[in-house]
């Protein structure tokens, strides 16, 4: 690829994805687009960005048409928790976007990458080293979107070539900006929270083992798996990729060990609780390091210190 589109760049991923992007590829060669203006704004201070609604079939692809774009990244979607609030929205959002990402990568012949996540595996599938291929039957509107996004993409990689490409991303802690809506989100949350109120109410419950992922690792997968040798790819919608599993209890007594004064509670939201317990425990991410050799660098208690390091500078700039 030589010109990125990042779609939906306003999110927790498409933040840092963006300058990552920018690292690899050259800042001239990727244009962040964001339907929300504010953040269109805020993006054009480091980047070109533009005021893009990917459920505008005309208006993205005039954007990939202008830019002479090659590879696109479409991060638009409603997650896990705010998903179930409005299924409806979640699915012409999720599903409406993808559509036209598929739509326009095989017109113009862009290579595709979408997320796909644990959300994807449900209540009957294996939770402990949860395999490449095995059951996907999610209880959300979120992992339903994410089945049939996989489904679809492989679709077009079969029937009209296109290059697309996917991982499943377990929660992915990050200090780019603040989470949306997901059930991860308390792996996030805290670390503002330690600082801001010495205290912190977790709506996961405090034995509930999630898949994290932290954002540099993230970062990394996603390059690394665009610039992989197409003819080793066995996968390709979608890879499992994991580093580290813990439950709340445990990341809230590592964080303890550091600032012993804090403190915290647990206040479960059902939905929240019903959605983590249908996820993996871990999952067996062997097929991502054999087809285009995954490797995360992070963990946990890197992730920990780093977190921590950065979340108080935030918070003592007044940034959160």
């Amino acid at each position: 690829m030589k010109r990125i589109l990042v779609v939906g760049a306003g999110g927790q991923i498409g933040t840092e994805l963006v300058p990552h992007l920018q690292k690899v590829y050259g800042k001239e060669n990727v244009v962040a687009g964001e339907v929300r203006e504010d953040v269109v704004k805020k993006l054009s201070e480091n980047c070109e960005a533009i005021k893009l609604d990917a459920l505008d079939i005309q208006g993205y692809g005039e954007a990939i048409k202008k830019y002479k774009i090659d590879g696109i990244y479409n991060l638009v979607a409603l997650l896990s928790a705010k998903g179930e609030m409005n299924p409806l929205l979640a699915w012409n959002i999720n599903m409406g976007a993808l559509l036209n990402s598929l739509n326009l990568a095989k017109e113009f012949k862009c290579a595709l990458f979408t997320p796909s996540s644990i959300g994807a595996f449900g209540e009957n599938t294996p939770h402990k080293g949860t395999p490449q291929d095995t059951v996907m039957r999610p209880n959300t509107i979120y992992g339903v979107c994410k089945v049939s996004g996989e489904l679809l993409s492989d679709y077009y990689f079969h029937k009209f070539g296109v290059d697309t490409r996917s991982v499943r991303f377990p929660g992915i802690i990050s200090n780019g900006c603040l989470p949306g809506g997901g059930t991860t989100d308390y792996a996030v949350e805290v670390f503002y929270e330690v600082f801001k109120n010495g205290k912190y109410t977790c709506t996961v419950p405090q034995d509930a083992y999630m898949d994290m992922l932290y954002m540099p690792d993230a970062l990394e997968a996603t390059t690394q798996l665009m610039e992989a040798d197409p003819t080793k790819l066995i996968h390709r919608n979608s890879f499992n990729i994991a580093n580290m599993s813990f439950t709340p209890e445990e990341l809230f007594n590592a964080i303890k060990k550091r600032i012993p004064t804090f403190t915290w509670n647990y206040e479960i939201d059902p939905v929240k609780a019903a959605i983590s317990a249908s996820w993996p425990d871990y999952m067996d991410d062997s097929c991502a390091r054999a087809e285009w050799g995954w490797n995360p660098k992070w963990d946990l208690d890197a992730m920990i210190d780093d977190m921590l390091k950065i979340c108080k500078q935030k918070v003592e700039q007044g940034l959160y």
